[in-house]
This record gives C-alpha cells, structure tokens and sequence, in this order.
C-alpha cells in the first residue's frame, strides 16, 4: 500500500479577524494615546514618547503582523512628529537630535513589525508541521489497522480452503483404502473448489494492490454488455441466477476485463448474502447517455448509513454470512468502475435485499 505524505494546506500568517483588529487599533488607539501624550508633553521627552510609541507598534504588529504594523509605524511617525517635534504642528525639523531620534524610531518600528511578522510565521510553519505531522500519523495508523485487517482477513480465508484442500488429497492418497468412484469425485470436487477459492482470493488481494498503487489503467473502448457478462456469470458457473441483459443493448464505453471483474465480484458478493434458495438476478437497460447494470439479491440487506462502508477493503458488515470472505470484492468493484468512468451505487431491493446498480456511458454512435 502507498503511502502519501500529506501537506497542510497554506494559510494566512495572521487570521484576518486579528489584522481588522489591528487596522482598528491604529485608527483610533493611537490617536487615543496622543490625546494622553498631549497633556504629559511638557514634562515628556521626545524619545520617551518615540518609546511608547514602538510600544504600540510592537503591540499592532503582534495581533495583525508586518502590514498593520508598517502602517502603525507611519502614524506614530507622523503623530510624533506634528505634536511633540519642535515646532510643532508641522513636519520640519530644527534639533539634529530630533532628527536622529525620528530617524531612529523609525528604523527601530519596521524593524519591529518585520520580526513579529517573521515570528508569526514561523509559528504558523511549526504549526503547519505539527498538522501534517499528525495526519501522517492517523495516516500510518490507518495503514497499520489495514495491514492488521489484511493479515487477520487473509489468515482466515485461506486456512479453510487449505485444510480442505489438505483434508482430501489426504484421503485420497491413504494406500489402504480404496474411495469408490462417487467418493472420490466428491473430494476431488472439494480440491476444486477449494482451489478456485484460493484463486479468487489470491486475484483479489493483487487487484486491490493495483488500486492501492494506483496501476490500474483503464483502456475504454465500445464494449457489448452481454458479452461481458455472460462471460462473467459462465466463469462463476452459478445456476442461481437470473440473467436478462438483452443483445440489442446500445454499446458502453469501458474497458472489457475491468468490467468483467467488476460484473464477478458484484455477482459474487449477491449469491453469497443471499439465502441458500435465493436468486440474483442481473438486468440491464438504458436511456439516452447511459446504460445501467443491476444486480439484485433478496439477503439481509444493508442499513442506508452504512452503504459507503461496504466499499472499504476488508470489510465483513453481515456475520451471517457463512462462507469466507477476505471483503475485497466489492472495493474492486468500485475501483475498477471508477477507473473507466462508471459509477457503482447500492440501493434497497424491492422486499428486502441489496441492489448494485453500474451506471456505465454509452458509446458514441
């Protein structure tokens, strides 16, 4: 399974509520203070007061960063400079002094607002860090439950098909006894089926390691659905369904050994949740953009807020089912559906049981 390492998505360094704030701060916080400085002038030096000033910068740029904080830098600027530079109420200069102190404080200022802006940013990286860093752990510890569930999964589906398999050719190699001819047949059935069970099993775990790795390639092309699934239904050699896909069906553009899997695995699933003498029926018709495939079973059916969940690998919703099943079967079927522009939905069945519906795009005429 292929890892992807995930990357926080970028944001702003300071949240826009913060930098109105600031902006709010500048316009009627200084202007506030320099109401106060006023009635202190006289006993105030002016780098005193450039002092309280920075104050405010740093304080502007810590809620809203670099720009509020520049701009908070150009009011004081000016505000320093017409009511406590003499003269004043005007923006010359007479005092080198004041001009060093001006000049000092507003070097001083950018800077400031600059360092609080890089500071914010650098914790808004760590914090980006921490976030991808976190998903990357729930991300492992998903691949790690999946791993688990593969191994679990996989250990249980192989063993009874393995000690079936085990248990007839055990039999019919005893030297001294002598199986008559229906016996026999019966447990060279067993390593049959036993071994078209591994088969299964083993071509799911491989497709399901192609979606994973995402090699599966899709080569659409126009397709005769019936053909498709009757060689679907004969490969599955199941008499307990009900097949009507007319032959006059318009053509679907898919790729043909996708579909196929795709039309196993759903027929598959069906007659295993059905009961022993239920049918599947399999039916096709269209409209106008798309042909849709059903296939029906009458078994216990799916609760609605869990349908989404029965496309996860590795999943076994029903205990009632009686066989083994490693619960890839039906992920293929959406994945390989996905990959050629087809959509695989589950719906209710008419007096109980699930509907798998493949809605699959016609083919140009």
């Amino acid at each position: 399974m292929r890892s992807r390492r995930l990357v926080a998505p970028a944001r702003a360094a300071v949240a826009p509520a913060r930098t109105l704030t600031a902006v709010v701060t500048t316009a009627v916080g200084l202007p506030l203070a320099t109401v106060v400085l006023l009635g202190l002038r006289d006993g105030l030096a002016l780098g005193s007061v450039l002092l309280l000033y920075l104050f405010a910068v740093v304080v502007v740029s810590a809620l809203g960063g670099l720009v509020p904080g520049l701009l908070a830098a150009a009011v004081s600027f000016m505000l320093a400079n017409w009511f406590f530079t003499p003269p004043f109420h005007t923006l010359a200069v007479d005092s080198r002094d004041s001009v060093v102190e001006l000049a000092v404080f507003a070097a001083a200022a950018i800077v400031v607002a600059a360092v609080v802006e890089l500071a914010a940013r650098d914790r808004l990286g760590y914090q980006q860090a921490l976030d991808a860093e976190v998903a990357r752990t729930r991300e492992l510890t998903a691949e790690d439950r999946a791993r688990a569930a593969l191994l679990a999964a996989v250990g249980h589906d192989l063993r009874t098909p393995l000690a079936s398999t085990k248990a007839a050719v055990s039999s019919l190699r005893q030297p001294d006894v002598t199986w008559p001819t229906d016996v026999r047949d019966e447990l060279l059935g067993t390593i049959e089926e036993s071994t078209d069970r591994l088969t299964r099993l083993v071509t799911n775990l491989l497709d399901m390691s192609r979606l994973r790795s995402d090699a599966v390639t899709a080569r659409p092309a126009p397709v005769a659905l019936d053909e498709v699934v009757g060689r679907a239904v004969l490969r599955e050699h199941l008499p307990s369904l009900d097949v009507d896909v007319p032959d006059d069906l318009p053509l679907v553009l898919a790729d043909a050994g996708l579909l196929e899997r795709v039309v196993e695995n759903l027929v598959e699933n069906a007659v295993r949740f059905s009961p022993p003498d239920g049918r599947v029926e399999v039916r096709a018709d269209a409209d106008d953009e798309h042909v849709r495939l059903d296939v029906v079973d009458h078994g216990p059916g799916i609760p609605l807020e869990r349908r989404d969940e029965v496309f996860g690998a590795f999943q076994r919703l029903d205990d009632r089912d009686a066989g083994s099943h490693v619960g890839l079967g039906l992920a293929i079927a959406r994945g390989f559906a996905e990959a050629m522009g087809a959509t695989v939905v589950p719906s209710t069945t008419a007096g109980g049981g699930l509907t798998m519906t493949v809605h699959l795009p016609r083919a140009a005429r």
